[in-house]
């Protein structure tokens, strides 16, 4: 897809996207997030994404979330270990509205006490709501074992204890420290020629003082796997297996994407699901996941059955690695794999707002935008060798750490 970057004095980048649709998709990218936190202030990041949308310089909240949605555009936001990102979708003619109302939110909030407090007790419920729902807890719990005593451990809502502390001085302290400018994109999907993004991108953004980025962030040692189970008021066992595994800029990140989709990952046809789901039956719900960062990554398998069948499952589990790992794929089967990893791809391509927002995050990792057609080159070029050697390392029984929530009883 066509697109054009143009780099603000202060650093911050601006990136154009052409759509001939009515409808554009603007979002705002920072690389910081909960991995940037100190350790005593766990949730920092997700709480002043909550923060920005209650008080500016200019606006209350009703004028803030107003000024979009009054023109029935849809402004939302997410907090990740490593960014933070807001987001909007709109009619064209409410582009500078939209970059407006970015820059006002994340350069101009004044965080006030009494909204301060009010946060914290919606994101106390929603913290308590996320431990009411285990396929969500255990995630989180896991995360923590795998990448134990390093930030990427800890929950990025942070702990009832931790979020009740935080206070101001934390906040502008963070934003200082991590909202760097040469770290930001601007990042605009519509119908509009570049000049007029650079204009209103220009008028909103140039004048925001630089504030560059200092590398700051440590990579997580590898810690030996452990298993651990712990029992739960819960109905339905849950379980996750894993290990830290490459990072975004890994020779073999391709290859782990295409080994995890064809072992677990989206459609009804991946290999765990036909046998551990549609042969026999035994979980309703079995995935895996492959989540690269800047410095590591993470690759997780998660099934939720019935207490009796966790063993069993487990059994049949290990035995599909098994087998990948000692019957290497054809050529045959691994280009069906890259035909299904290609189509899905290109599918994702329709999610306009997922696309824009993918490629501001390309933009800040790798400093350029890879088109449709280098993806594809990149999956064509993963060898059988590749994914064999990808499949003995992340698939190696002894390197797998394993989490069970068991119900009581």
């Amino acid at each position: 897809m066509e697109y054009n970057v143009h780099t603000l004095p202060n650093g911050i980048r601006l990136l154009h996207v052409p759509s001939a649709s009515a409808i554009s998709h603007a979002c705002i990218i920072i690389n910081s997030g909960s991995r940037d936190e100190k350790p005593e202030q766990s949730g920092l990041a997700h709480f002043i994404e909550h923060l920005i949308f209650k008080r500016t310089e200019k606006r209350n909240t009703n004028q803030i979330l107003n000024r979009l949605e009054s023109v029935g555009a849809d402004l939302n936001a997410y907090t990740t270990k490593e960014y933070t990102c807001i987001h909007a979708s709109f009619l064209n003619p409410y582009l500078d509205r939209t970059l407006e109302l970015f820059n006002d939110i994340v350069f101009h909030s004044t965080f006030p006490e009494d909204e301060m407090e009010k946060e914290k007790s919606v994101i106390l419920d929603e913290i308590a709501s996320y431990l009411d729902q285990p396929e969500e807890a255990i995630y989180d719990d896991f995360e923590d074992m795998v990448f134990a005593g390093h930030p990427l451990g800890r929950n990025i809502l942070g702990t009832t204890e931790s979020v009740n502390k935080l206070n101001k001085e934390d906040i502008l302290a963070f934003i200082k420290e991590n909202y760097h400018t040469d770290k930001i994109v601007v990042a605009v999907l519509g119908n509009y020629p570049l000049s007029k993004v650079v204009k209103i991108g220009s008028k909103h953004y140039a004048d925001i003082p630089a504030n560059l980025h200092i590398q700051t962030r440590i990579a997580p040692v590898t810690v030996p796997a452990i298993t651990q189970s712990f029992q739960k008021p819960i109905q339905q066992a849950h379980a996750m297996m894993g290990a830290q595994a490459y990072s975004l800029h890994h020779p073999y990140k391709t290859g782990l994407l295409l080994l995890n989709n064809l072992i677990g990952g989206t459609g009804m046809s991946s290999i765990l699901n036909l046998q551990i789901r549609e042969k026999y039956g035994i979980a309703y719900t079995i995935e895996t996941g492959y989540s690269p960062l800047s410095d590591t990554g993470i690759f997780s398998l998660y099934f939720g059955t019935d207490k009796e069948k966790v063993s069993r499952a487990w059994s049949l589990i290990l035995k599909e690695f098994k087998k990948i790992k000692d019957n290497p794929l054809t050529e045959v089967q691994l280009q069906k794999a890259k035909n299904k990893f290609i189509g899905q791809i290109a599918l994702g391509e329709e999610n306009r707002i997922g696309l824009i927002v993918a490629m501001a995050k390309s933009l800040i990792d790798y400093d350029k935008i890879d088109s449709l057609e280098t993806v594809f080159s990149k999956i064509q070029a993963v060898s059988t060798t590749d994914m064999a050697n990808i499949a003995n390392e992340i698939l190696d029984e002894s390197n797998l750490t394993s989490l069970t929530f068991y119900p009581l009883g």
